[in-house]
């Protein structure tokens, strides 16, 4: 059963692998030299917009903790109202 598993999984591994070697591979072959050129320049591309770091949050996690604070508020104001003397 794990040797089916292992099969399996390696087989998955070859094939999405595939593609990306395939990408890179194909602009090899373009006989045109200004067609490889724009093959290789839209390669850089999609590789820049893949490797370009996401946007930071600053904006969303400052809200976020601004209604959690909110949030801890309300709780402490109910829990001071049932654990009087606590």
């Amino acid at each position: 059963m794990s040797l089916k598993r292992t099969l399996i999984s390696l087989i998955c591994l070859a094939i999405s692998a595939a593609p990306a070697s395939a990408l890179e591979q194909n602009c090899r072959f373009i006989q045109a030299k200004a067609d490889r050129e724009a093959c290789y320049k839209r390669q850089e591309e999609e590789l820049a917009a893949k490797r370009k770091p996401e946007p930071p949050r600053e904006s969303t996690t400052l809200e976020s903790l601004k209604q959690m604070r909110q949030d801890d508020d309300a709780v402490y104001r109910s829990m001071s109202g049932i654990c009087r003397g606590c």
